[in-house]
């Protein structure tokens, strides 16, 4: 698609410069939206500016602990998407502190400013009464933002894929570095992994005012997969063989309880605590069509996508290829 050139208005994105947030202000540029990038450190989003026209991605400096930021990022703006999110609590930046805290700060700005849309992407597994403190605090930011603003739309994605994500390049990373790969709980819990450019697409409909507001939606991909499946689709696609080791629960987390104080955590506790909940789209948002095939976006399939990026995880590259023998 090519880039537009017409002029829709303003969108401010917090967290723009990330994994997701790439897809996001690419997304927005394509239908003629300006950007305005919130993050907390403008001079590492310089990749964001050859998405778009000059002068069409402003990143801007905004943290959600601080209000007086959020004020100023979204003045003016027609739109604001709220991204941010962390998957574990390092220092400062604490999950009430982030979902929250940020999450209620962001809707209050919007609505002091008179913002037509809020969208707010939260989690599939956000719930009150979760194992997890992720998990709660996803849902205590979900009630605060229609606290705020009941006209928000928010959505529930499921383990995000695409290029820069943050579970596959992982496993993959960690397959090329050890011979083993652990397997908590069996590996059975089921995920619905969800392309990141289609996490997009939900989003900038909801800009264009395409998304019914004042409503949950979760969003997976065409498939739902194990733990188990996931890996071992990420070792066939960087072509390593790998011995799987199962951990039952409570050795995991005994292993998880060391883990988590190490400078860069294989995992947490919290985090082993949100694996042994199954991540994929309700059947009530199914049958209520709160999902992307409900807002007529066709999901796109995890082997589409995985290998034009994980490819560099072999031993050879992009060149790991069988070569065609003379003759034939």
């Amino acid at each position: 698609m090519p880039i537009a050139t017409t002029d829709k208005g303003l969108v401010t994105v917090f967290g723009g410069s990330g994994f997701l947030g790439r897809h996001v202000v690419r997304a927005l540029l394509k239908r003629g939206w300006r950007v305005r990038a919130a993050v907390r450190r403008p001079n590492l989003a310089g990749h964001l500016q050859p998405l778009g026209m000059v002068g069409w991605v402003q990143p801007i400096q905004a943290n959600l602990r601080y209000r007086w930021s959020v004020d100023r990022a979204v003045t003016d703006a027609d739109a604001v998407v709220n991204l941010v999110a962390i998957a574990s609590e390092t220092g400062r930046q604490r999950f009430d502190a982030v979902h929250v805290f940020g999450a209620r700060a962001v809707a209050e700005a919007a609505r002091a400013a008179r913002v037509g849309r809020l969208i707010h992407v939260s989690a599939i597994g956000a719930d009150q009464d979760a194992p997890s403190a992720y998990a709660r605090s996803k849902a205590a930011g979900e009630a605060a933002v229609f606290e705020t603003l009941p006209g928000a739309i928010v959505f529930r994605p499921s383990i995000a894929f695409g290029p820069e994500d943050h579970f596959f390049n992982r496993l993959a990373s960690l397959a090329r570095a050890s011979p083993a790969l652990p397997v908590f709980g069996g590996g059975q819990t089921r995920f619905q992994p969800v392309f990141a450019g289609d996490i997009a697409t939900a989003i900038v409909d909801a800009v264009d005012g395409k998304v019914q507001s004042g409503r949950v939606y979760e969003l997976g991909g065409p498939e739902i997969k194990t733990l188990r499946l996931c890996i071992e689709l990420v070792l066939a696609t960087i072509e390593r063989g790998r011995l799987l080791l199962p951990l039952p629960w409570p050795l995991a987390t005994a292993a998880a309880t060391v883990l988590q104080y190490l400078p860069k955590p294989l995992i947490t506790v919290d985090q082993l605590r949100q694996l042994e909940i199954d991540n994929v789209v309700s059947e009530v948002a199914e049958k209520e069509g709160r999902t992307l095939a409900g807002l007529g976006i066709a999901p796109t399939s995890l082997e589409a996508i995985l290998e034009s990026y994980l490819y560099r995880f072999r031993l050879h590259g992009q060149f790991d290829r069988p070569r065609p023998v003379l003759g034939d």
